[in-house]
């Protein structure tokens, strides 16, 4: 049986998935020498990135995983921005940060956009106490036309109408994506007297918080699709309102359809 080379072990390593600093460290040989091995092995194999184009529906009229797409509209009008190509960069990115406290909704952020574009790596950048999960694609402003100059909260926010077709056939994914960003579910308590004796209640409820008021229209509008009670606090100083879903039933079918972070 020949044994393999140094080079022939990690182009096999990295083909399995391993990182290139994980192969650098296990083989003992300079991340640069085993970043052109990747390189090249790929180039042979004619899996360049870039060599293969973005999907697209709209530019090549590929097919568009909607409920996928629903819940990363939700993440992006959340949590997510897009940068636009620089000197320094010349592909848009898409990037959404995500709480290390909650890596299950990590997880599902980065499926979400595997999903949406097959075509595209995403990644994950450190930050402290958060990651962002990140993507680069030249059609994000195609899939994200509320992409614009300015914060979210200081300009329109509107869906075209082949989004809200989207949002309107796959309502959950979109309010997940909205709950995932910007929302929570917690246990509230209460005390109440009977009997001279003081008991303990404990109930659970959603909160959403943004500050734009065309995303918690979008919101709100879809929680009345889908039959879901709601109360809007009033506006904080700083602008951010509160959506808080309490009535016991209609938890209980965010809790089907939803449920908490993890």
């Amino acid at each position: 049986m020949a044994v393999r080379s140094t080079r022939e072990e990690a182009v096999l390593l990295l083909r399995r998935g391993a990182r290139n600093c994980d192969v650098s460290r296990r083989l003992g040989v300079p991340s640069g020498t085993v970043s052109w091995w990747k390189h090249q092995d790929l180039a042979k194999r004619n899996e360049l990135p870039g060599r293969k184009r973005s999907s697209c529906p709209h530019c090549y009229g590929d097919q568009l995983n909607r409920p996928a797409y629903a819940c990363l509209l939700g993440l992006y009008l959340g949590d997510g921005h897009i940068l636009l190509p620089t000197e320094y960069c010349r592909t848009q990115s898409l990037q959404i940060t995500c709480d290390n406290n909650w890596p299950g909704v990590m997880n599902s952020v980065e499926q979400a956009m595997r999903d949406v574009f097959p075509r595209n790596k995403p990644c994950r950048v450190r930050r402290t106490g958060c990651h962002d999960v990140k993507l680069y694609s030249n059609h994000l402003t195609c899939h994200f036309p509320q992409h614009a100059p300015g914060k979210k909260h200081e300009r329109t926010i509107s869906l075209e109408p082949w989004q809200q077709e989207i949002v309107d056939a796959h309502p959950w994914e979109f309010l997940r994506g909205l709950i995932h960003s910007d929302g929570c579910r917690i246990t509230n308590w209460a005390t109440r007297t009977v009997g001279g004796v003081t008991k303990r209640y404990e109930y659970p409820r959603y909160f959403f918080t943004n500050t734009s008021t065309d995303i918690i229209s979008l919101f709100t509008a879809t929680l009345d699709a889908v039959g879901v009670h709601w109360k809007a606090s009033i506006p904080r100083p700083t602008g951010q309102v509160n959506i808080s879903i309490a009535r016991k039933d209609s938890v209980a079918l965010m809790d089907a359809h939803i449920g908490p972070k993890y």
